[in-house]
């Protein structure tokens, strides 16, 4: 970790390192990588160090000065795709550009321990975008549904795949209404669980299928949800100590948009939202798939929850739906308007059982961890109902 730090120290982006015992182990990775960045026109624009301490070998890649005062300034990242002249929906290879160069940003080291773990890394992410673009469902807190002819449901074990079920396609089926032609019931969070799962499971056929098969039995034998969700695949960047930037998202990331508003937060489901970027500044709407937020309508739709909420005949708190569209429509018509909730909207958020003086911008964001044979940080729990958290 010492070169990690090392190389984090001051003003200057820490971007990639790879990693490797020795410097004659690290050599080809850092060709394979050399030749990715010039097979995408990369590699005028990137620096270039190596480093070797008692940790091993290091080379560290990060944009040049130049293009990341131009491309990011402030690494706001969500208009790279317009800067660049991307085509991220009719060329994949340009939303791995995009990918790769945010990484290349960024103000936290992104480490791998070869060449072939960063380039699952990159299409993991491409696989979340990807299918993220194609998910649709129901909001919903309180039910679930799922395929009948691919899931079963119980309260040890969550919803598991049948036999015969293959994971991938349950997961699309589930997901994805162009393949099954119905919308399934989801709370945002468990909806983000499946998109990363099948971005996962994707890329394990390609690059680990032993893993796949292990995931495979897992999901027959119990699901694995929520906090140890997050443990078992996901890694955290950023911290409330050390935040990230309010511009800077990877496209793949998975963040939270807290509610800042106390009142409206305490209504099941509108305590904050969560979402994927998808780059090009856009974050996901699964409840509108054809209406993708920006920064900029996702912080003036939750300013109006609060404007919203209302107790019902039970004396409970809701939101209002209804009520939130024809705020957000109203606002947005006035640029005053906006430009004075963003004002408050875009801070970092306070922190957790705190409303005071914080925005909707969470200080962290969440990847996939580490996948390859050898390298996988991936450890499954014990196949066993005994302790399985049940949820929707």
């Amino acid at each position: 970790m010492s070169a990690i730090r090392r190389y984090g120290m001051g003003r200057q982006s820490p971007g990639i390192l790879l990693h490797a015992e020795t410097d004659a182990l690290l050599e080809p990775s850092l060709h394979d990588f050399m030749a990715d960045l010039g097979a995408l026109g990369l590699d005028g624009h990137v620096e270039a160090a190596r480093h070797v301490d008692g940790d091993g070998a290091w080379v560290q890649f990060r944009l040049d000065p130049r293009a990341a005062a131009q491309w990011a300034p402030d690494y706001d990242t969500t208009g790279l795709c317009g800067t660049l002249k991307l085509d991220t929906y009719g060329n994949p290879d340009d939303l791995g550009r995009e990918i790769l160069v945010a990484l290349l940003l960024s103000p936290v080291p992104f480490v791998f321990p070869s060449h072939g773990e960063l380039v699952s890394a990159v299409r993991v992410r491409k696989n979340i975008v990807q299918a993220a673009r194609l998910t649709a469902l129901a909001f919903d807190t309180e039910h679930a549904e799922r395929p009948q002819e691919y899931w079963a449901y119980s309260e040890e074990r969550g919803f598991t795949v049948k036999d015969g079920s293959r994971l991938i396609e349950a997961l699309q089926k589930t997901t994805q209404p162009d393949r099954s032609h119905k919308l399934y019931s989801f709370s945002c969070y468990r909806a983000t669980e499946y998109v990363i799962l099948l971005a996962i499971a994707q890329e394990l056929a390609v690059s680990n299928p032993d893993l796949l098969a292990a995931l495979q039995r897992q999901w027959e034998t119990r699901a694995i949800m929520s906090g140890q969700f997050h443990d078992v695949f996901l890694r955290e960047f950023g911290s409330m100590s050390e935040p990230l930037p309010s511009r800077y998202y990877i496209p793949g990331d998975r963040l939270w948009f807290r509610n800042p508003d106390e009142r409206s937060s305490n209504v099941e489901g509108y305590e904050g939202s969560w979402v994927f970027y998808l780059g090009d500044g856009l974050f996901t709407n699964f409840w509108k798939r054809d209406q993708p937020f920006t920064l900029t309508t996702k912080c003036v739709e939750l300013f109006h929850w609060r404007n919203a909420t209302y107790r019902d005949a039970a004396g409970r708190l809701q939101v209002d739906d209804d009520v939130v569209d024809e705020r957000v429509a109203r606002s947005l018509r006035d640029p005053d308007e906006v430009a004075e909730i963003l004002g408050s909207m875009l801070r970092l958020r306070d922190p957790g059982g705190v409303y005071r003086d914080g925005g909707c911008i969470d200080t962290s964001r969440e990847c996939v961890r580490l996948l390859r044979p050898g390298t996988s940080e991936i450890a499954l729990p014990e196949t066993s109902p005994a302790g399985a958290q049940a949820g929707l």
